[in-house]
């Protein structure tokens, strides 16, 4: 029976791809490309699309979407990184499930699915560019502008995609992906904490540490700007350096596994199970879900449920348009899996903040299962990567199966405690109005962290060029 996956073989054959380069460049060059698409990025933050000026000055009441996929809104990063994770989302569902046959050990089905989900990657650019237009983010268009609007978002798009596939194949480090969040959620940081833009409606300035000081000089009540909802505030900044501390402790915790090598004298080291196993990537995926579902139900309510007076769609999305933009409303589901952003509101509506954090939760432990067993991290994986790179564990036969079982002991469990983890620091960051949004400084730690671990292997490998061999890395 011939698969998915072969069917849509000979279509790839037309998307344009980064070329590897011919051999491993030098540290220094593999900085100096990724300085290069991170400017890039950056440039095309600030660039407004044709006919859509970029709106200054204004809080964007869900922003925690567009720190999440790198986005700003107006611009020609409009759509960010959405279309690529929502792409990785639908492939991952797809793969965990069995709906679709691949072997991700076999090179050419490693090979053919990376290249499925770049081409679903540039499908889901033009839809989610149609959408956002449907929908209404733009105002009304006239047919030629409307038209120009979604080229210019899908040029921009596949650069994206490109971009991050140049950083990936080795002319850069680490992602393109990483860097984009990681370089959006510093940004806002910086800018929601610090930024003169104002008087706000409160009469203070936007950031949360300009309006403190100006709080302080002026003399008011100093706890107006400790609850200044929906504008960044003190609790907020507060809670993203508990946050941020907190992050930074548990991806430091780990298990470690004796290992050796018969190969060198009985060389013994150890592997390193993180607590925090699975990373961020249910976080992203949960926040891809809910971010698409927010899409979709926007898109539906606009044109099906303007009025709020259609039974068949409440369940799902009602909206309140408000002049900071659409609030959903308590009642539906949209509403439950939209954070309540602010100490203000969970005290108003404590049901909302539980089940946000209830579905939060329950998603990321989802997905950190799901990641778990497509990525190659289950016990199963790892037992034959240690076996083929000549490694065993002491004490135990060098057979696959022995070190399954050993591995067994700790993987699965690492997997549901940090998908639970993750899913409750965010949603509680979140909840308390985090400056950055949990997720995104969640999301910082684990990509700053990675970056070190990068460069500190590197390094070494420069140093002791055999040593990757020891490793089984080549």
């Amino acid at each position: 029976m011939t698969r998915f996956l072969d069917l849509i073989e000979p279509v790839l054959r037309f998307i344009p791809e980064v070329p590897k380069p011919q051999r491993k460049l030098d540290l220094k060059y593999r900085l100096l490309w990724t300085g290069l698409v991170l400017a890039l990025y950056l440039i095309m933050c600030e660039i407004p699309l044709y006919g859509i000026p970029i709106r200054t000055g204004e809080y964007e009441q869900f922003l925690i979407y567009r720190i999440i996929f790198a986005s700003k809104k107006g611009s020609l990063m409009d759509l960010g990184i959405g279309p690529i994770v929502t792409a990785g989302l639908i492939m991952q569902i797809l793969a965990g499930s069995k709906l679709i046959n691949v072997d991700l050990s076999k090179p050419r089905d490693r090979a053919l699915f990376t290249g499925t989900q770049k081409f679903l990657a540039i499908i889901m650019t033009i839809f989610e560019a149609t959408a956002f237009l449907i929908g209404g983010s733009y105002g009304r268009l006239d047919l030629l502008l409307s038209v120009f609007v979604i080229t210019q978002l899908t040029i921009v798009g596949i650069l994206v995609i490109l971009l991050d596939e140049l950083i990936q194949k080795g002319w850069g480090i680490g992602s393109g992906v990483s860097l984009f969040i990681l370089a959006g959620v510093s940004q806002q940081i910086l800018w929601l904490s610090f930024s003169p833009i104002g008087p706000v409606a409160d009469g203070k300035s936007l950031g949360a540490i300009v309006a403190f000081f100006q709080t302080i000089i002026s003399g008011e009540e100093i706890l107006k700007v400790f609850l200044r909802y929906p504008y960044p505030d003190m609790v907020g900044f507060i809670t993203m350096i508990i946050i941020l501390l907190i992050a930074v402790y548990l991806e430091g915790m780990k298990i470690e596994i004796p290992i050796a090598h018969p190969k060198y004298g009985g060389l013994r080291a150890k592997i390193p199970l993180k607590f925090m196993y699975v990373s961020n990537i249910p976080i992203i995926l949960t926040s891809a879900l809910f971010a698409n579902f927010y899409m979709f139900g926007q898109l539906i309510w606009q044109n099906f449920n303007f009025l709020n007076n259609n039974p068949w769609v409440n369940w799902f999305v009602m909206f309140n348009s408000t002049t900071t933009g659409l609030q959903p409303l308590p009642g539906c589901f949209v509403y439950y899996i939209t954070s309540p952003r602010s100490l203000i509101n969970v005290i108003h509506d404590p049901l909302h903040a539980v089940i946000y954090v209830i579905i939060l939760v329950f998603f990321s432990t989802i997905f950190a299962k799901i990641w778990v067993e497509v990525s190659g991290m289950s016990a199963q994986a790892q037992a034959q990567q240690l076996v083929s790179a000549g490694l065993q564990i002491p004490g135990f036969r060098r057979s696959p199966v022995v070190i399954e079982q050993m591995l067994n002991r700790y993987i699965p469990p690492l997997t549901i405690m940090s998908g639970i983890m993750i899913g409750l620091l965010a949603g509680i960051a979140d909840m308390l109005g985090a400056i950055g949004t949990g997720i995104g400084i969640l999301l910082s730690v684990g990509i700053v962290y990675q970056y070190y671990q990068f460069l500190a292997r590197e390094h070494i490998e420069e140093i002791y060029p055999g040593i990757s061999k020891v490793l089984g890395r080549e």
